[in-house]
């Protein structure tokens, strides 16, 4: 038999780090992460994002990772590139769950007026996590799992470019 045990998630005990880039011109990066925890040899990776108030971003990319998400507070706003170039906007609230294959298409995004938080576990069988887009149409580069938790562990910030 198993059992099944209620747990609290505290976002207090977790280790955060904020990202912003004021270099950036076209919106304004601005969020918070923190890294649950990780297998390398399996390519698996749960994190947490949290926006602040006012609609902070995160830098423009793609999952390259299988994804599954979980608003735990607040909102959650995607901007998806289709395509064909059109944009779909996506509006999650807390509670709200969803999964993403690889290879994603590229999005922007961001909390709600009064910010959000979310639960990523990605799945990287190859390896990498995310492909960053720069305010540039060349400018663009990969993270992979170990580049994530090598920078996590030297207290650098993941996803900064090479």
């Amino acid at each position: 038999m198993i059992s099944h045990k209620k747990t609290q998630l505290n976002l207090d005990n977790y280790e955060w780090r904020r990202v912003t880039d004021p270099s950036f011109q076209q919106y304004r990066i601005d969020f918070e992460y923190s890294l649950m925890g990780y297998d390398k040899d399996s390519g698996r990776l749960d994190m947490l994002l949290r926006y602040p108030p006012g609609k902070g971003h995160c830098r423009r990319h793609r999952h390259l990772a299988a994804t599954s998400t979980l608003v735990l507070e607040g909102d959650q706003f995607l901007t998806e590139i289709q395509c064909d170039g059109s944009n779909k906007q996506i509006h999650r609230k807390k509670g709200d769950y969803a999964i993403s294959k690889r290879d994603a298409l590229p999005h922007m995004e961001h909390g709600g007026d009064y910010g959000g938080t979310v639960m990523l576990s990605l799945c990287a069988t190859n390896g990498l996590l995310f492909e960053y887009f720069g305010e540039h149409p060349n400018d663009r580069w990969t993270v992979s799992i170990d580049q994530f938790v090598d920078s996590w562990n030297i207290g650098e910030i993941y996803g900064t470019k090479s």
